[in-house]
Order: structure tokens, then sequence, then C-alpha cells
């Protein structure tokens, strides 16, 4: 094989999923060439229409294209500089199949799509020998069929936030049992609201992020506060508030471990607009983010109403087209909802069935079931926005959602992004992980990844050995 110099241009040849994915792709790899089989422009064609994600792309990418074409008259087999005002990384050059390439006797079939393109990037390797010919597909197989003929491929990386998702944020950090002796110096400490703050300074203070919750389990007395304040010379702790006594309940429950009570302190906190939490199944997420929203909606009378939605991607086998409105169609994707009401509303023992009834009547009325279909161009004023299976949003799809936002809306988003269904999205490249990650440090939002599963020892077990 010819040895590559560092300095040498690499050329990428493109996927039509990548540029599905992300219309942007064309622009993300700086000095080096893209090359563009043209079946891909065949693809994006058949693919550009509807009010669909992928027809929005689709036709993104063909402005993007049309924009780089109708800019610069030269010649095309030449390339076409990519560069974008403002951009100065992209300085690499655009290239179109304007010849007509053989299948080189590949033992494919040559009527398909994506065997054409692996030719294309076979006829390149063949034709520019000194050059590295890069394949980029989202498609495993794609790839495999690619290394098999001996053409180098990859995964579309860029829109991955993180290669790790152990390393994802997680909302907490556990305080050393020898934290105080070095942050205890010149401490101080006042009441503010029944909450007791401590200003701090040490070592750790700038590692810390806003709303961050930090603890100690192993001292005499546990110690349980989040960041209020932070620079760095200081920081400002302040305690929580206990919702694992009865005395605090929100809706009848009650937090049954650490992370829940981290979670509820940011879910009832009215100056956290935007909440996260992540957890597998049985964490408590949706339990816990209902039981806030009816406490702050119906009596606290923070928000107006709880809107609810999530990503309608099945787990099995689609069944195909559901009757009624909007609502009525959602239904059989809101089983987490019914489920959740079913416990809050049992927890009034002392209303009877007539008072549970009217209860669950009052509690219906204030719930409103959205779908993620007609959300483009609403704003949400003073409502409680939750978003369940947050995990299955590409990141444009999760900043549509958020810009829904309007004065005195709570957005919060749960998720498990072990539990990804959607087509090309990993736990790297989730929208849950993109906001995750963004959002972390903002003096407005919080996240907490729930770690205790309380379901049942059935499911706890389910979940760590399967």
């Amino acid at each position: 094989m010819v040895k590559q110099s560092a300095t040498e241009k690499k050329l990428f040849v493109l996927d039509t999923n990548v540029l599905l994915h992300d219309p942007t792709s064309l622009f993300q790899f700086e000095e080096h060439d893209v090359y563009l089989p043209m079946i891909i422009l065949e693809e994006l064609d058949n693919n550009k229409k509807g009010m669909t994600e992928v027809a929005r792309n689709a036709r993104q990418v063909s402005r993007f294209l049309d924009e780089i074409i109708t800019k610069d008259k030269g010649d095309i087999t030449s390339g076409i500089p990519l560069a974008r005002e403002g951009e100065k990384n992209v300085t690499g050059s655009l290239f179109l199949q304007t010849v007509t390439g053989g299948m080189l006797s590949l033992p494919l079939n040559s009527e398909k799509g994506d065997n054409q393109i692996l030719a294309v990037a076979l006829e390149l390797k063949h034709a520019q020998p000194n050059r590295l010919i890069i394949l980029v597909s989202k498609d495993i197989n794609m790839r495999i069929k690619a290394r098999a003929l001996g053409v180098d491929a990859e995964d579309y990386f860029n829109d991955k936030v993180l290669e790790d998702s152990d390393l994802l944020y997680t909302g907490t950090r556990e305080l050393a049992p020898e934290f105080w002796d070095s942050h205890g110096n010149d401490i101080e400490s006042w009441q503010e609201q029944g909450k007791t703050l401590y200003r701090i300074k040490g070592p750790m203070v700038s590692s810390f992020l806003l709303n961050e919750f930090v603890y100690q389990d192993d001292a005499e007395t546990p110690f349980y506060a989040f960041v209020k304040e932070k620079n760095n010379q200081f920081a400002v702790l302040q305690t929580l508030r206990d919702y694992t006594s009865q005395k605090n309940n929100i809706w009848g429950i009650m937090a049954a471990n650490r992370e829940q009570n981290f979670a509820l302190n940011l879910l009832m906190d009215p100056d956290i607009d935007f909440v996260t939490l992540l957890g597998q199944a049985g964490t408590g997420k949706t339990l816990l983010t209902l039981a806030a929203g009816l406490m702050q909606t119906l009596e606290h009378q923070t928000y107006s109403e709880i809107i609810m939605t999530r990503v309608t991607v099945p787990v099995g086998e689609d069944i195909g087209f559901l009757p009624g409105t909007e609502e009525e169609k959602m239904m059989p994707w809101m089983g987490a909802l019914e489920d959740n009401l079913d416990v809050l509303n049992k927890n009034d023992d002392e209303a009877g069935d007539w008072g549970r009834a009217a209860t669950r009547d009052l509690i219906r009325s204030r719930i409103k079931i959205k779908s993620l279909n007609f959300m483009r161009g609403r704003t949400f004023l003073n409502k409680y926005l939750i978003i369940d299976e947050a995990q299955n949003l590409t990141p444009k799809q999760m900043k549509t959602l958020i810009t829904r936002a309007g004065p005195g809306t709570k957005v919060v988003c749960l998720g498990n992004i072990a539990q990804i269904d959607t087509p090309y999205l990993t736990e790297g490249s989730s929208g849950l992980t993109y906001v995750v990650d963004r959002f972390k440090g903002w003096r407005h939002s919080g996240h907490v990844t729930l770690q205790r599963g309380e379901r049942s020892r059935l499911a706890d077990y389910a979940a760590e050995v399967l």
C-alpha cells in the first residue's frame, strides 16, 4: 500500500445516509475533499417528499449543493470549494461524479444504490492510488462490504457528543472524606428560606458546575447540597429539601433513594427551566416527573397544564395507522403515563372510590398528550412539558422541541440511552446525550442520572443480567 504524506488531503466518499442524518456533514471534513457519486443525488431526490425529518434533511442537502455549485462558476471536475462565509476551517473541495464508473466485476448486484457507491469508491482507489480514499457510511453492512473489497470505510463520527457514554455528565459528585480538611478554612454559613448555605474555598471549587449535586454519605451526618453559585475563588453550596420524608411528599410520592431526592429538588425548583433525567427502566423517572408536575399544576398553580409527548418509534413491528384524533392516536404510546397515573391516584386512601374517580378526571383534564409531528411553530406559555423516551430524538429534533418553550414553561427530558430504537442513533449521538452535555453548568438547568431501580426485584435483576 502506498503511504500518504501527513499533509495530503484525504478524499471522503459520502453515503446517502450520512447526508440524510446530518445535512451539514458536507462541511465537517475541514481541509479534506468530499466526493458524491451521482446515485446519491438520485436517492436524495427520492427522499425529498413529505414532512418527515429525513425529507427535510434531503431538501436541506439539495439546497446546500445548489448554493455550493451556483456560487462557483469554475470547472466542476476540478472541485468546487466548500468554504462558506465565516468558516475558516473548511478548505476542502466538493467533487461530483461526472463519468460512468464500471463495476469492476464486483460480486454484487449492480442495480443496488449501495453497490454503485462502492463501485465508485473502488474506481477512485484505482484511479488515485497515491491518495487515501475513505467511504463514510452510517450503514454497518456497507462498511463491511467496503472493507471486504479493500476500500477504507468509517462511520460518521462528527455527530457524536462523546466517544464513551460512561464519560457523560451524571449531575452528581461524591465528596471525599477529607474534603472539609482542604475546603473548611474560612467557611461562611447562613440561612435563607429554611435552607443552609455555605461559602467555601479550595482546590475543587473551580471544577464544580452550577446546579451540580454534591454529597457525603460516609460522614457521621450525611451531607447533601447543590452548587448554587461559583467562580474561580469560591463556591456557594445550598442544602437540599429532604423529599425522603413523609412531610415533604410530592402528591403522595417520597424519594426512595439519594438520586430520586436530587431529581425532586430539580423538578420542584421554580428557578430551573430545563431538567434532564437519565436512568434505566424502573428508576422512577416518569413517576417523579408526573408527581412534581401535578403538584405544581394543580396545587401550587405554577403551570397551567402538563403537556406530555414522546417519540413514536416502535420496539417491534409497527401496528399500522391508528384511528381517532391526535390525542387518541397517541394513547397507545402513553402506557407509561397511564401506569404512573394509577400509582399517583391510589395514594389518596381517604378519598374512596368516588373521590379517586373525581381526582382522576381532574388530573386528565390538565394533562394534554401531543405528537412531535405538530410541534414546529408552536409556543408553550406556563406549561410543564415532559418529553419521554428522549433518547430516540436527534439533536436537531431536540432543539426544535426545547425552543418551543415560552415564558414560565419548564421542560423535562426523560430517557435511557441504553434503549435507543431510532436507526443510525447511538448513545454518543443521541439528542438526549447532546442536551445533557450542552446544558451542564447553565444556571437554569439541572441533570441527574438515576442509579437504582425501584420497580421490583425482578425488574432490577433483569436489568442487571439480561
